[in-house]
């Protein structure tokens, strides 16, 4: 659904429309990304694609909103309102639709740093889904016609009033004396009515029990990262979503408008961000977790995740701001300018900073490691999108974490050469899936697999707790004791050396001779992702489960766990990773044939 912007351009015979839309295509066809930037912001959306052009749709109503919005709304200085170059892209990929004639994304996250303009670009999308041709008609041969809706009906919600204020007070100045008399425009605090009664856009902020059951066409919902439990945000979003759901003909559309979330808060934007991240899990080929594509256009520029704040220069930091402003250019980006000033700063917790003017989601409080460590040793991103091979025959350890039905099962393996951690597979349940058990056969089929490509020398199985359902015998007891009879042979790093416990591959994490070894392990690859010195091969599970993890402080140091018992956010393959490079250090500091300072790992010569 996608062409570069060097493809036939759009016409209309509306000559006034025309000269607008033609402004646009110029306009695009004169901009390029920026090539002086000292930092690449991180693009999540189309809206920043460019292959020798802009990428655009190939079939939008949005060039005749664009000319709607010229024609009959202004700027603060009484001038024909013009997007810039990047909302006018965003706008037509929002308004993308279908040969069907269906929106190619019935709902859409618009997600920048404060001050981009967001709430002027929602104001005006508001008042052309009241009056413009935001409704898919027919086709013109290739060219999609649009038509109004009769029963506009347009929501800016917000969890207060002083939110739905930023929208709403713009639309005094925003609409043309033409416009306010061509539609018979009234606007009020609360309400824009046109066209009689006929159409309108009312603000909400009441309960969520008075939304529910309304049929609005148009729905925007503002700052949606302070929408939390506590001032019912979920409640309201849960209304508004089966509001949407069972509109005529799925007619009705929904944008959110927001900065960067808090972690720690479970916001309506998390929970956003979160779903559209597992559909992006989907095409890893190395996990079988599959999230079902719902549409959600989600649009981000944010810097990139090694952008320092603290101990640079005034200078670096408005680069950085610079990068992620997109066409912002009104925002005050000098290095001796207010939003710099705000971030020196002290009292200005950095983290709020990072969110505010990075457009960054930081950390939680009790995260055991960030966005900015995980991707800066990602090494589809650290080594110009080409992730480290593997050779045939290459020497590697493997971890396996079991579960059988909640939590997931990893198979990682750890290079010996340099300490690459790669994904050989994760299985997880997936979403909307109920009744799921993972499937041990595909487990061992990707073990046999593993062993007949590499030199395995060590592999490693923490054997989860669970039980057959009809015998009772231990999960992966027969497994295990298969594996023993294929490869134990050919291990030189078995799990445990002596004892009672003694096995080529059993290594019980719950065992507390294993968490005196495993939490200090977990504490070092913690560093390791923070001093970039550790590689991994990019898998988009991988990177969620390092993410989901939390600190939780032991004896032994600070391991990982999940944020609760209950919590569908899974780490196991982030434990597996820990567990290879644990494996990989054990070797290479006893590849002498001498056995760890703990006496509990043995290399075999």
């Amino acid at each position: 659904m996608a062409r570069s912007r060097a493809a036939t351009l759009i016409h209309t015979p509306d000559d006034e429309f025309a000269e607008i839309i033609s402004w646009y295509e110029d306009l695009l066809a004169n901009t390029a990304p920026p090539t002086d930037l000292k930092w690449e912001p991180r693009k999540i959306g189309p809206t920043w694609q460019w292959d020798d052009g802009w990428l655009l749709p190939e079939a939008t109503l949005g060039w005749r909103v664009l000319a709607w919005c010229g024609k009959w709304l202004r700027n603060s200085k009484g001038e024909p309102w013009q997007f810039t170059p990047e909302q006018t892209r965003f706008l037509l990929w929002y308004y993308a639709v279908n040969p069907n004639g269906s929106f190619t994304h019935p709902n859409a996250v618009l997600q920048r740093l404060k001050g981009w303009g967001k709430d002027p670009t929602a104001a005006c999308m508001a008042l052309a889904a009241m009056f413009g041709e935001v409704v898919f008609d027919h086709w013109d041969g290739d060219r999609p016609v649009g038509r109004e809706h009769p029963n506009a009906w347009v929501q800016v919600i917000a969890v207060s009033q002083e939110q739905t204020k930023n929208t709403m007070k713009l639309f005094p100045s925003l609409i043309t004396p033409e416009a306010m008399k061509h539609y018979g425009i009234q606007v009020g605090k609360l309400n824009v009515y046109g066209l009689g009664d006929e159409r309108q856009i009312q603000a909400v902020t009441s309960s969520y029990l008075a939304i529910e059951g309304a049929r609005p066409t148009q729905i925007i919902r503002g700052e949606t990262q302070n929408w939390t439990d506590t001032n019912q945000g979920h409640d309201m979003a849960g209304a508004i979503e089966g509001n949407v759901a069972k509109s005529d003909g799925g007619a009705a559309r929904m944008i959110d408008i927001c900065n960067a979330f808090r972690p720690h808060e479970d916001s309506v934007a998390q929970r956003v961000r979160e779903a559209w991240e597992a559909t992006q899990l989907s095409d890893d080929r190395d996990s079988d977790f599959v999230a079902a594509d719902f549409g959600l256009l989600y649009d981000s520029l944010e810097a990139p995740p090694n952008a320092p704040m603290a101990g640079v220069s005034e200078e670096e930091i408005a680069e950085i701001i610079r990068s992620v402003a997109g066409d912002a250019t009104w925002l005050d980006t000098a290095p001796d300018g207010l939003i710099v000033k705000s971030i020196l700063n002290t009292s200005n917790p950095v983290s709020e900073s990072r969110r505010k003017w990075f457009n960054q989601i930081t950390a939680a409080e009790e995260s055991w490691t960030t966005e900015a460590y995980v991707d800066q040793c990602d090494s589809t991103i650290a080594k110009n999108g080409k992730s480290r091979a593997l050779e045939d025959g290459e020497k590697i350890v493997m971890f396996l974490d079991c579960s059988k039905s909640d939590d997931a099962t990893a198979l990682m393996g750890c290079a010996i050469s340099d300490g690459y951690v790669f994904t050989i597979k994760i299985w997880q349940r997936p979403p909307q899936t109920k009744v799921w058990t993972v499937n041990r056969d595909d487990v061992d089929f990707k073990v046999s697999e593993a062993f007949d490509k590499y030199s395995v020398i060590g592999f490693w199985v923490d054997p989860s707790n669970a039980f057959e359902d009809e015998s009772g015998d231990r999960y992966w007891d027969s497994y295990i004791d298969a594996w023993v009879e294929r490869y134990a042979k050919k291990l030189k790093l078995h799990a445990v050396k002596a004892g009672r416990s003694k096995h080529p591959i059993i290594w019980d994490m719950r065992a507390p001779t294993h968490q005196e070894l495993f939490v200090p392990a977990t504490e070092r690859f913690a560093t390791d992702l923070k001093d970039g010195s550790l590689t991994f091969d990019g898998n988009k599970l991988l990177r969620q489960h390092m993410l989901n993890a939390r600190r939780r402080p032991n004896k032994f140091g600070v391991g990982v766990g999940k944020e609760n018992r209950e919590s569908a956010k899974k780490i196991d393959s982030a434990v597996a990773a820990i567990g290879a490079r644990l494996m990989w250090r054990q070797w290479t500091f006893s590849r002498n044939g001498k056995s760890s300072s703990k006496g509990r790992i043995l290399v075999l010569e």
